[in-house]
């Protein structure tokens, strides 16, 4: 590919954004200093808050919507929505979180945005 690795595929599957091969991330959701196999630096990586909005929008819109479901169709007590839901949505949030965080880093580097912009000098 012309333009280096598909940057959604490299960071879902949490790989460098440059060559789509080293590991993105060191620990769960610490971007690494350095794609180990092609050295790219990735200390320039920072995707602020936006990974948990998405996370939170997503997570919100599927859990809300099916304890809205599951309390229109079949009204189970409180307890047992907090014994579901609550779960459910820990089990999303955590799942999501880190895939929403390697696509955002990729991006980021695909189109070169950056924090720190040097077009005023």
């Amino acid at each position: 590919m012309a333009g280096g690795p598909n940057p959604f595929l490299a960071g879902i599957a949490g790989r460098c954004p440059n060559c789509g091969q080293g590991r993105l991330f060191s620990g769960f959701l610490k971007v690494a200093d350095r794609c180990a196999v092609c050295g790219f630096d990735l200390k320039t990586a920072d995707t602020g808050d936006g990974p948990a909005v998405f996370v939170i929008l997503i997570a919100g819109f599927l859990v809300a919507f099916a304890a809205l479901a599951v309390e229109i169709a079949y009204q189970p007590p409180i307890w047992l929505h907090l014994v579901l839901w609550l779960p459910l949505a820990l089990v999303v949030c955590l799942g999501l979180l880190r895939p929403l965080k390697g696509v955002m880093v990729a991006l980021q580097f695909h189109h070169r945005a950056s924090e720190v912009r040097n077009d005023d000098f």
